[in-house]
């Protein structure tokens, strides 16, 4: 029975962390690239600079996809926290909405406060310094975009 309640936990987590991982990369791509100017292939080595440092936005494709798979394992595991929290937490199923809102925050401060501080990315700005569109908009996206999309399908699969 064992490998049953891991069969019926590979697909919310999977498809939750699918959807959020795609929402997020391609806000953050659309929002660089609006204000900066930024290209997305310097987005996904930025994410991987967080485990390789500087050396990642030289590497060319290979760091842009490295980067990628980084983004979507964090996406994944996000979307396998809520979901096994919520075998634990009823709550998190019955109101799913506030549930996966709250938990895009907490995924925000996480990843700000915890996640970038000790990673190898070049330029480390404080929580507290991001100019007032980025953070509203990081918040709103790990809102609306990780934690909500989390929680529904969660939620979906665990009627």
């Amino acid at each position: 029975m064992a490998s049953s309640g891991k069969s019926q936990a590979l697909l919310p987590i999977l498809i939750g962390g699918l959807i959020a991982g795609t929402l997020d990369i391609s806000y953050a791509c659309i929002y660089s690239y609006l204000r900066r100017g930024t290209k997305p292939w310097v987005i996904l080595q930025s994410v991987a600079s967080g485990a390789l440092g500087q050396p990642a936005f030289t590497g060319g494709a290979k760091t842009a996809a490295l980067g990628l798979a980084f983004h979507f394992l964090i996406a994944l595991i996000a979307a396998a926290v809520y979901y096994f929290a919520s075998r634990v937490i009823s709550f998190m199923i019955t109101h799913a909405v506030i549930s996966g809102i709250v938990f895009g925050i907490c995924v925000y401060l996480v990843m700000n406060l915890v996640v970038l501080p000790l990673s190898r990315i070049p330029v480390k700005v404080p929580l507290w310094a991001y100019p007032w569109p980025s953070l509203i908009g990081g918040l709103l996206i790990h809102m609306l975009g990780i934690g909500l999309p989390i929680a529904l399908v969660v939620r979906k699969f665990s009627k």
